[in-house]
């Protein structure tokens, strides 16, 4: 890709003539293999076309024909040769009472406040939200939207920016804001000029760079187009790793490769890696580094890789994970017949290492199971660390177990505990230093103490048993950690019912003996929370002991004069705030009502479910999809005023705010 974007740049004058005839022009090169790295590379459509043809049929997951017109921009594109593979290139102010106005009435920014919840530091992690301790920034309502938001005083919008397509997530550094979109464009591929253009419509991303140094006016410096819809972004310093996903798509003779755009100027179309291993159901993931300060693009790398990616960066590099199935064939084992050494169910795991923004692949791994999500991996003293659930079938039943693997930097397996909680699956992990806190569940919630320090031989240290489960755990300092999830009561035929949302807070400096030292359960049955399903709504700062937590609750309200213990429910939108120590346990500090009616919000990811929470100074700050309310951090029930945000009615996924990814794709 380096190459490419250099010898882009020198063929400036040939992209002139493409783009006025609208033709991105594409060389046709035989495939290649990068010395030392195992995978295949087609830098032309018609060669990774011949390798999918040349598959068994079903295997290659790509699909042919006419996809129909869409709006969005239009542009043709001829499959033929060319001089080289690359192209060259309103608001409501918070009303205060008198006493804070004083503490409020200076213009700068706060001295601290809180950023998003990430996994690994100095790892940024794209979010709809961000914040510099003065302005709220956001994407809604198809719109970015900036608050004026410290001090308190006056708090309103400042500024909202129509944008195209469908918004999901934002950087921030300084004065420079990188939005991604996902649009659907329409284009017409001619591969045959004797006959009609034939219409398709194709998914990409756009990443809007503004100039935001005047938050009144933000003013766009780069519009790029990445093949693929948005999946993730990461950022580490001022370099931003945008990750978009696009499945195979054929028309005729003419596979759609991916590219990189600049305006209206396709600058790249980097070659396409595919690893031995890529997966049944392929599709591209393509990798596009660029600096967020003017939106120069970096790098861009595209491989040909599985469904069901699991991301995770560190520090130093980036890893994709997927599953990939063993085929019932040949020698292999089939459920009638005799158990395979390994389960047919394997994961895939690709390293990329970054430096500077430049891409570079590095290994491939593979490991029996799945993972549950991004907190199942992490790297730690140059090895990869991994947690996963196994579900497969024995010659009579069907068994579940978990594993955990760690893996050197050449992705080799270097140790191994595996066949742990049989029965049960893995809710929630979380590595820190050389332990693994791991969190099974079936009837019960055993936590799992486990020891890395010697990557050849994990072990489990200690185990503790109690009802319920937790979906998140977050670390509370070296000795505790915090759990949260749903409580859950036995019941008389052996299973389970699932109760409200429950905290608990683990004592973990005996690893042999952990025990629960606090614990709060909130609400009925039903109640849920935007951080079991995403680790960016909680929020938590050891230093200002403050813990919140978004709720949608169910409230049990008792019938009065009844002779029996009749109640019915109602529903509750908002967030609690807490303070937490090993001492006190979980203390109620207060809670910020969002929606109190009964009568709406009655479904979880409702319009005024709160979806993050953040502070600058002592002022907190909850948003859901209709408002944002401003209270007091420690008295979350003193609210000194909301702000509308624009909202078109979408439900929760409808458009403008993220979905959970699955916990198994």
């Amino acid at each position: 890709m380096k190459q490419n974007i250099i010898r882009g740049i020198l063929g400036a004058g040939i992209v002139v003539i493409c783009v006025i005839i609208g033709a991105g022009i594409l060389a046709e090169q035989p495939s290649e293999t990068e010395n030392g790295t195992g995978m295949q590379v087609f830098t032309s459509a018609s060669g990774l076309a011949a390798y999918l043809d040349s598959m068994p049929q079903g295997e290659n997951g790509y699909s042919t024909g006419f996809m129909g017109i869409m709006d969005g921009n239009t542009r043709v594109v001829y499959e033929e040769a060319s001089l080289d593979n690359a192209m060259t290139p309103v608001p409501v102010p918070a009303q205060l009472p008198q006493a804070l106005k004083s503490a409020s009435s200076g213009s700068g920014g706060a001295e601290v406040y809180s950023s998003t919840n990430v996994q690994v530091g100095g790892v940024d992690e794209a979010d709809f939200i961000k914040n510099d301790g003065k302005y709220i920034y956001l994407v809604t309502g198809g719109r970015l939207v900036i608050v004026d938001a410290y001090p308190p005083l006056g708090a309103g919008i400042i500024s909202e920016t129509p944008l195209s397509g469908t918004p999901s997530a934002l950087f921030l550094s300084g004065d420079r804001l990188a939005v991604f979109s996902s649009v659907r464009e329409t284009d017409f591929i001619h591969p045959d000029k004797s006959v009609a253009p034939v219409p398709y419509a194709r998914d990409v991303t756009h990443v809007y760079v503004y100039d935001i140094s005047d938050r009144k006016e933000p003013k766009i410096i780069r519009d790029l187009t990445v093949a693929g819809t948005y999946y993730d972004g990461r950022m580490k310093g001022d370099d931003v790793f945008l990750f978009t996903r696009e499945s195979l798509v054929r028309h005729g003779d003419v596979l759609l490769m991916p590219e990189v755009r600049d305006g209206d100027t396709l600058i790249a179309q980097p070659p396409v890696s595919v690893p031995d291993m890529p997966g049944y159901s392929f599709q591209f993931t393509t990798i596009t580094s660029f600096d967020i300060r003017d939106g120069s693009v970096t790098d861009a790398e595209s491989f040909l890789l599985g469904y069901g990616s699991t991301l995770y960066a560190s520090v130093d590099n980036i890893y994709i994970a997927y599953i990939w199935q063993q085929p019932y064939s040949g020698g292999v084992w089939d459920r009638f017949g005799q158990a395979p050494a390994e389960p047919r169910e394997q994961s895939v795991v690709h390293r990329f290492s970054v430096e500077k923004g430049e891409i570079s692949y590095a290994a491939t791994g593979t490991f029996p199971g799945r993972l549950l999500n991004q907190f199942s991996l992490d790297e730690y003293k140059g090895n990869l660390r991994v947690a996963t659930t196994v579900n497969d079938w024995t010659r009579d039943t069907w068994v579940q177990y978990n594993n955990v693997y760690v893996l050197d930097s050449g992705l080799t397996m270097k140790g191994k505990l595996e066949y742990l909680a049989p029965d049960e699956r893995i809710y929630a992990a979380r590595f820190i230093g050389d332990r693994l806190y791991l969190v099974t569940f079936k009837q019960m919630d055993p936590f799992f103490v486990i020891d890395l320090t010697d990557p050849t031989t994990p072990a489990v240290l200690g185990e503790l048993k109690i009802p319920g489960y937790s979906d998140y755990l977050h670390p509370y300092d070296a000795t505790h950690i915090i759990g949260i999830g749903k409580e859950t009561v036995a019941n008389e035929w052996g299973g389970f019912t699932t109760g409200g949302l429950k905290m608990a807070l683990f004592d973990v400096a005996d690893v042999n003996h952990p025990k629960e030292v606090g614990k709060v359960e909130i609400g009925l049955p039903g109640t849920d929370s935007e951080a079991l399903h995403d680790h960016k709504a909680f929020l938590f700062d050891a230093s200002r002991n403050i813990l919140v937590l978004p709720v949608h609750e169910i409230v049990k309200v008792p019938v009065t004069g009844s002779p029996y213990d009749a109640y019915s429910t109602r529903y509750w939108q908002g967030a609690y705030v807490y303070s937490l120590t090993p001492e006190t346990g979980f203390v109620l500090k207060g809670t910020v009502t969002h929606n109190a009616d009964p009568q709406s919000g009655y479904y979880w990811g409702a319009p005024d479910s709160v979806l993050r929470s953040l502070y600058m100074d002592d002022v907190l700050y909850t948003v859901s999809r209709t408002k944002l309310v401003i209270s007091g951090l420690e008295h979350p029930e003193t609210v000194y005023g909301a702000i509308s945000l624009p909202y078109g009615g979408e439900r929760y996924g409808g458009g403008y705010w993220p979905v959970p990814e699955p916990l198994f794709d």
